[in-house]
């Protein structure tokens, strides 16, 4: 089979990159095993919120311009990264997916614990402000689903008064979601937005009113609308005040949602996608990637004249690490990474970890190189590269979208 672009990975960042390409007119395939950390997404994007996890990020793109010239954003390059990044509104609303942000100046989203957060993009219905303060006096009503054990109201409780609203928790309950309680293994977000639709979703309003007649607002969490957002907007035009979501355990509802409307619009632009499907090696002529080989496929091989690689870092398997090494799986690329196992940790639990800033090594094309030799046709994107410590900068998606426009726009030369 031949492509003119194969994207190896189908999380955030292959997707994003095969959205682009399969926009410009090329033959475009992603091959992916299925299951991305889109699944365990919290509702936001994060661009640049925290420097040492201690002093939070306002203006990120000032800040930015402030990285060490090996991170990723100086590599592409700041005014190259804001309008590579500007595209990412417009792509997720043609999703169906509807996000505010400014890369001018971080919000404030509210985790499941209780927390106000910085953020880049919040989707629509997720409760995000400008300032912590903003919903001091507020009355807050937090209600959760009976026996739904994924979510933690005492916790918003307590956060809530913390920024100075006034909070209360209740449970609610409707018949359509008893046939779950058979089980406690049931009682989860995914199989939850299953059951609700149409009239349970009004039977949900109803019991939402009852129980937070006035307050100010309802925060319940996100577990409507897993395949679109309608059941959402039901549930929002049917309860009397504004309603707004938390993230909960995962899988998470959005970021399934979010996954399935990025691939639906991937497969409009007529890409093609091989879910369930792991490439396993390449053929390289000289510096050039000629095809690759996967499980499903067997011996018989993908073609294209460009690739990109999206696997991720250790979470989704793109590196691996045994007990005396770290490597690249797929084609065994260099990388940036400690020769020693003592290299990789800080004996410090709280400290920033080597590992984390571990990925390839690539030139200021993020073309990965093989041996000490770039390889011309191959590009690399996401939480695979190095120079970046995504938990200590709450900067993962914001990289990840970056380097995947910046990929996409070397895929459709």
């Amino acid at each position: 089979m031949k492509f003119d672009t194969i994207i190896i990975g189908g999380g955030l960042s292959g997707l994003t990159a095969g959205i682009e390409s399969a926009r410009a007119g090329r033959r475009t395939a992603i091959v992916t095993a299925g299951q991305s950390a889109l699944h365990f997404w919290s509702g936001s994007f994060e661009f640049l919120c925290e420097q040492d996890s201690r002093e939070v990020i306002e203006r990120p793109l000032e800040r930015a311009a402030r990285l060490d010239p090996s991170h990723p954003y100086r590599r592409i390059g700041i005014e190259r990264t804001e309008r590579l990044l500007g595209r990412v509104q417009p792509m997720l609303a043609e999703a169906g997916i509807t996000v505010n942000g400014s890369l001018g100046r971080n919000h404030y989203r509210l985790t499941p614990m209780g927390f106000a957060k910085p953020a880049w993009l919040t989707l629509d219905d997720y409760l995000a402000f400008d300032h912590p303060n903003e919903i001091s006096g507020r009355q807050v009503c937090v209600v959760n689903i009976y026996s739904y054990l994924d979510f933690y109201p005492r916790y918003l409780e307590t956060g809530l008064r913390k920024l100075g609203a006034a909070a209360m928790s209740r449970e609610v309950n409707i018949p359509q979601l008893d046939v779950l309680r058979k089980s406690t293994t049931e009682m989860r977000a995914t199989n939850i937005s299953r059951f609700l639709r149409d009239d349970a979703v009004d039977a949900l309003a109803r019991e939402i009113n009852r129980v937070s007649a006035g307050t100010d607002m309802v925060i319940m969490p996100a577990i409507l609308g897993m395949f679109s957002d309608e059941p959402v907007k039901r549930l929002r035009r049917g309860v009397e005040r504004p309603i707004y979501f938390v993230a909960t355990t995962p899988a998470s509802v959005p970021g399934v949602r979010c996954q399935l409307s990025l691939k639906a619009l991937f497969n409009r632009l007529g890409g093609t996608y091989l879910a369930g499907d792991t490439v396993l090696k390449g053929d390289f002529e000289g510096t050039r990637l000629r095809r690759v080989y996967t499980e499903n496929f067997g011996s018989i091989p993908l073609e294209a004249d460009n690739f990109m690689i999206g696997s991720g870092s250790f979470f989704g398997h793109g590196l691996v690490a045994t007990f005396d090494r770290i490597f690249e799986p797929v084609f065994g690329l260099d990388l940036n990474a400690g020769k020693s196992r003592t290299d990789w940790y800080d004996k410090d639990f709280y400290a920033p970890q080597p590992y984390m800033a571990y990925g390839v090594v690539t030139d200021d094309r993020f073309r990965p190189s093989r041996g000490g030799r770039t390889v011309e046709n191959l590009y690399a994107a996401g939480a695979l590269l190095s120079g970046f410590n995504a938990l200590r900068e709450g900067s993962g998606a914001g990289i990840t979208l970056a380097t995947a426009l910046a990929a996409a726009e070397e895929l459709t030369r």
